[in-house]
């Protein structure tokens, strides 16, 4: 593999209203966004990550079982088959952020990992999940109400580019999963949100480039943009971004702006940062055990 990868990061309002049928939501996002996927291959992105649940708004805001008909299983749902055909037409390793039904009643925050011949490589479900309140009356981040807990660990997914990590949105307040992808191997961590202004903003440049430091990899860290209506609960503020293993942004994508974000991360700042700042040499697993015994 060669040391640098161009790394296509898509940040993107949803342009449907939330009254719409499900199916017209699906329709129009998935239209726009391969569209976007398309742009970034021909900008030379080799490895490229959609937002959260790309292909509708972000439901959570409302507690309602109209969101349920969006599921989809993985592999097996229309829309990942879909995209590793496009994956294999262009030559890109594929972030697929879905809603995954995996049987009756049983749903997943989920993203697909799509190789560069289209081969489905895996997936990760996404294990923290909010239950608060946001924004006007009635809103929020209600996701309790549509996922449960990821199950599948921490996999790294080793692809024709880089060895790939996924967290997903609220995933990246909790340390313990980040450090899990690095043991594991990961070179790069794509962290797909759906994140609104007033709420956690002043953490977003803040707690993945912590991660890019602490674990020597890379964030790349996916934020929708706009208002969603009816719900208006807040301003999702974009402002994708890839940071390097020293917590330097590589490149910043604009606040309010559907955008494709293209820029390279070099696997030799990783080995660089990993000899100079030499954590994995001196931590002390030993130590940690009480961690997971301990309560609060």
């Amino acid at each position: 593999m060669a040391d640098k990868v161009k790394i296509g990061l898509i940040q993107a309002t949803h342009d449907v209203h939330g009254n719409e049928p499900v199916h017209v939501h699906k329709e129009k996002a998935i239209e726009k966004h391969v569209r976007m996927v398309r742009e970034a291959a021909e900008k030379g992105a080799q490895i490229i990550c959609l937002q959260e649940i790309f292909y509708g708004p972000y439901f959570c805001t409302e507690q309602t079982t109209k969101w349920y008909e969006s599921a989809e299983e993985v592999p097996n749902g229309a829309t990942t088959r879909m995209f590793q055909d496009l994956a294999k037409e262009l030559g890109t390793v594929i972030v697929l952020p879905v809603y995954e039904q995996a049987g009756v009643g049983i749903y997943y925050n989920t993203a697909a990992v799509i190789d560069a011949d289209g081969t489905y490589l895996g997936k990760y479900r996404k294990h923290h999940i909010p239950h608060v309140a946001a924004g006007g009356p009635g809103c929020g981040f209600w996701e309790k109400y549509y996922f449960k807990p990821g199950n599948l660990g921490y996999p790294v997914f080793d692809t024709a580019f880089a060895k790939v990590g996924v967290y997903i949105c609220y995933d990246r307040h909790f340390p313990e999963g980040a450090r899990l992808l690095a043991l594991n191997g990961a070179e790069i961590v794509f962290n797909p949100s759906a994140t609104v202004a007033g709420l956690s903003e002043y953490l977003w440049k803040l707690e993945q480039p912590a991660h890019a430091v602490a674990n020597g990899y890379y964030v790349a860290a996916i934020n929708r943009v706009g208002m969603e209506a009816p719900w208006n609960m807040g301003e999702f503020y974009g402002q994708s971004y890839l940071v390097d293993p020293r917590g330097q942004i590589v490149a910043i994508a604009s606040r309010d702006q559907d955008e494709v974000l293209v820029a390279e991360m070099d696997k030799k700042r990783i080995r660089e940062v990993r000899d100079q700042w030499q954590f994995f040499r001196d931590r002390r697993p030993e130590t940690y055990e009480n961690m997971v015994r301990l309560l609060p």
